[in-house]
């Protein structure tokens, strides 16, 4: 476990107290200023450093951070390794969007996270070449899921991948993924679980899914926005219902 630093951070900019123990990690800066200003209150702007929004209030009266953490595994694991290591975060959940592997998924299904393979070389260099096996945290993954069903959302649980190109040179390889029980496919989790279990932090990924791989489909803007909705109300609840 980190001891919190006594200054501000590199890329996040925020002094020590701003930022909450537990943080909600969406991609987008956006994402999570809307989060932020939708369910929290008493928000404040902690950081707009390189344009990634991160801000703290209160929620059901806990604490709260959401902090956006950019596309690809590289940029989230600067603003992962800060929030941990000098801020004492203990609690990250990735709120994220996905393209499904399986038509047991569907379009706008939640995904939980159980594991996150990747074709990154991060984890390759850390544990050179060693095979390390990314896993979610079991005790906020069994919260998320029982919220989930008794919420009636339609909710899937199991491995994921976590690749580096959005835009696949090898899209047969997606459907071998698929073959091995590969749910869905998003570019960030594995190092969010690598660097959580890294500082002995918890860390789970909730994911709306938001097209198919398989069939070709895809959420409209609306649609995605109220699969975030959704979403972002099961991670609070994971993190604050007790």
């Amino acid at each position: 476990m980190a001891t919190p630093s006594t200054g501000p951070s590199f890329h996040l900019g925020a002094m020590p107290g701003q930022i909450a123990d537990t943080v909600l990690f969406p991609g987008d800066p956006l994402r999570a200023e809307w989060i932020a200003t939708t369910y929290l209150s008493d928000v404040s702007c902690y950081s707009k450093v390189r344009g990634m929004l991160g801000f703290t209030g209160t929620y059901n009266g806990r604490r709260i951070s959401v902090q956006g953490s950019g596309m690809g595994q590289p940029s989230l694991a600067i603003y992962a390794n800060e929030l941990l290591s000098h801020y004492g975060v203990r609690t990250l959940v990735r709120v994220g969007s996905c393209g499904a592997l399986t038509t047991a998924v569907g379009l706008r299904d939640l995904v939980l996270a159980m594991t996150a393979s990747t074709d990154s070389a991060m984890n390759r260099v850390r544990f050179e070449s060693f095979d390390y096996a990314p896993a979610a945290d079991f005790f906020l993954l069994r919260k998320a899921y029982d919220l989930a069903v008794a919420r009636s959302l339609p909710v899937h649980v199991g491995p994921i991948a976590a690749i580096d190109s959005f835009y696949s040179e090898v899209p047969a390889q997606l459907l071998r993924l698929a073959e091995y029980g590969v749910l869905a496919v998003e570019m960030e989790t594995a190092v969010l679980y690598t660097l959580a279990a890294k500082f002995g932090a918890r860390a789970l990924t909730i994911l709306t899914v938001g097209d198919h791989v398989v069939t070709g489909e895809a959420t409209t803007g609306e649609e995605r926005e109220r699969g975030m909705a959704a979403m972002a109300e099961l991670a609070l609840a994971t993190v604050t219902d007790d």
